[in-house]
């Protein structure tokens, strides 16, 4: 079984609208996207510094094929199975990638 990180870089919609994106991420997201086959564990950063609120969550993936709980969610999300975060800032959209753990 293959084992990767699914990362993603996010910022709120405005400043004013943190509490409300990290609320939508910590009661909401997080958990709807746990429920995805494959996602094992869900961390998330602040950036330090003074570029405004900008956010990294590391996703842990366990999976024969690391696309496959990515692709899940993205169907779930257009199905609309899952709940949109009202906060998050989507233009420019968040930044993502998916890493396959070496050795």
């Amino acid at each position: 079984m293959a084992r990767g990180v699914y990362v993603v870089r996010t910022r709120p919609v405005s400043p004013e609208r943190d509490d409300e994106l990290n609320e939508w991420y910590d009661r909401t997201h997080v958990p709807e996207l746990l429920a995805v086959p494959g996602f094992v564990s869900a961390r998330r950063y602040r950036l330090v510094g003074d570029d405004g609120p900008e956010y990294l969550a590391v996703y842990e993936i366990e999976a024969d094929d690391l696309t496959a709980p990515v692709q899940e969610l993205r169907r779930r999300s257009a199905a609309g199975e899952t709940t949109p975060g009202r906060a998050l800032q989507l233009d420019p959209p968040p930044v993502v990638g998916l890493y396959e753990e070496l050795g």
